[in-house]
């Protein structure tokens, strides 16, 4: 849409950014840039969100830096982002009122609780006379859209994927606009306004970031570059490589995708361009069923309870879980005993991030091999994750434990040194993370309690005190979690019959 200049006497059009930390493909910014207002971009950062999950540390700190990053893109067209703090709905309405705006337009989130305030924050503007629009600018087909033959919401996600894909493409990825006319928002709208370095989003005492910072480049450009990265130099050998977690063989677009610095759409349109370029058509299915699991995550956000808190699968509320934090404490500093697992929670907490395959072992180490509840595991990579957000994350973690939509089975129980050995055979990813291993010979490194003392000699390994032996056994605690699942069955077959 072309854009207009504003007249002097116009009032201002709100943007409100939320995961769409963008200019590019942004439809509520094209919208307020189109209007013939001149526009007022914000952000609301409320740290204790009513319903609402307040954000992990890991993403307190790309916040910060995409945000900073966002303002300044505005900044570089003549405006800038201006930061307000507390509750949402107080803290726009306030802002509107002062400003005296004309129109508000966002684009839309998904979960019940952002639904609850967005709906409220409209029926209070459009009471005062004042127009909202909103958008999709965060998925490429929006929940309700999706449904089966008798219209209600897919519960499997093959299903799901062929319907949402059927005779449909996504719109087009838009440029950001050629031109912003600002507002200037007067000097006494001090209410609620805030300096991004006074939300406090980054460690400081202890300062835990700095892996965060030597891995990730964080906004709307870097989403970019490493976009142009991945499709030159990853995505032709995505299909096979993606399993490996010791190669540079996935996209690492996640945290790009959750804050919004790309757009679904971007990625989706410029892997099949890719895809013209060369004889890669089975790496980009893969990769675009990937964004189908994504896709998936928010259609199950919104239409069921919420899935960090409760089990889909219901027939689980009455699993026997432990209560060992002892053994969650392991698990998290990356103690277990099985390297694979132990690789991963290391990454984990020095990056911000895991390998997909080693995230599903790591998973299921804790909900099969520790017996414990799956929402002890998704709370802690709700902290420590780049990428977490609300729909992908339970929804992982569900599918992991058997309790989720489309679930793998409950007595899928990953073996996590025959994982190492198949997807990680010469040890380099235990290596780079497990340093304590690393000169352990291939076929010892990913079991070092089956190495020879010699071996363990010569690595200067020593169980116990510089590596420790497994926390578990396999088989037993495989043994364990499948008695508790057919207790788990026993049970509710006399309750079916008690209640027959």
């Amino acid at each position: 849409m072309p854009s207009r200049s504003p007249r002097p006497s116009q009032p201002p059009v709100v943007v409100w950014f939320r995961d769409d930390q963008r200019l590019a493909d942004h439809p509520a910014l094209e919208y307020a840039a189109a209007s013939g207002h001149p526009v007022v971009c914000v952000y609301v950062y409320d740290p204790e969100p009513q319903d609402a999950r307040a954000p992990g540390g890991a993403v307190r700190w790309w916040l910060h830096e995409s945000l900073r990053e966002l303002d300044a893109a505005l900044a570089a067209r003549g405006g800038g982002l201006t930061v307000l703090y507390g509750p949402e709905q107080e803290v726009i309405e306030t802002f509107v009122a002062q400003t005296g705006a004309a129109k508000v337009c966002w684009n839309r989130r998904y979960s019940a609780a952002q639904r609850k305030t967005d709906a409220a924050v409209k029926s209070a503007l459009k009471a005062r006379g004042i127009e909202v629009f909103t958008f999709n600018g965060h998925l490429l087909r929006e929940p309700w859209t999706v449904t089966t033959r008798g219209g209600q919401p897919f519960q499997v996600f093959g299903a799901y994927w062929r319907a949402a894909r059927h005779d449909y493409a996504p719109e087009l990825p838009r440029p950001a606009p050629g031109r912003i006319e600002f507002f200037r928002v007067p000097e006494h709208v001090t209410s609620r306004v805030k300096a991004l370095p006074d939300l406090k989003l980054q460690p400081c005492a202890p300062d835990w970031a700095g892996g965060l910072r030597d891995t990730w480049q964080c906004g709307e450009e870097a989403g970019q570059r490493r976009l142009q990265q991945f499709l030159a130099d990853t995505l032709a050998g995505y299909a096979i490589g993606r399993d490996t977690p010791g190669a540079q063989a996935t996209s690492r677009l996640s945290p790009y995708l959750r804050f919004g610095n790309l757009s679904v759409r971007q990625v989706w349109y410029a892997a099949l361009e890719a895809s013209r370029a060369g004889p890669i058509a089975a790496s980009v299915d893969k990769f675009l069923d990937e964004l189908g699991w994504r896709e998936f995550s928010y259609h199950l956000l919104y239409h069921f309870a919420p899935l960090n808190r409760v089990n889909f699968r219901r027939q689980f509320d009455a699993m026997p879980w432990r209560d060992d934090p002892e053994s969650l404490d392991a698990w998290q500093r990356g103690t277990t005993g099985y390297p694979l697992v132990d690789a991963g929670m290391r990454e984990l907490w020095h990056t911000g991030w895991m390998h997909n395959r080693v995230r599903m072992v790591a998973a299921s180490f804790l909900v099969k091999h520790l017996l414990m509840d799956w929402r002890a595991g998704e709370a802690w990579f709700w902290d420590t994750l780049v990428d977490a957000d609300e729909a992908s994350n339970p929804a992982s973690w569900q599918w992991v434990a058997g309790t989720g939509a489309d679930a793998a089975p409950y007595f899928r129980i990953f073996n996590p040194v025959l994982q190492g050995q198949k997807f990680d055979p010469e040890g380099d990813y235990v290596r780079r993370w497990v340093p304590e291993l690393a000169r352990l010979p291939d076929a010892s490194i990913q079991a070092p309690w089956l190495a020879q003392r010699a071996q363990l000699e010569a690595a200067s390994v020593r169980l116990g005190e510089s590596y420790p032996g497994p926390m578990v056994d396999h088989q037993h605690a495989r043994t364990r979690a499948l008695q508790a699942l057919h207790a788990l069955q026993r049970s509710r077959g006399e309750q079916a019959d008690s209640a027959a």
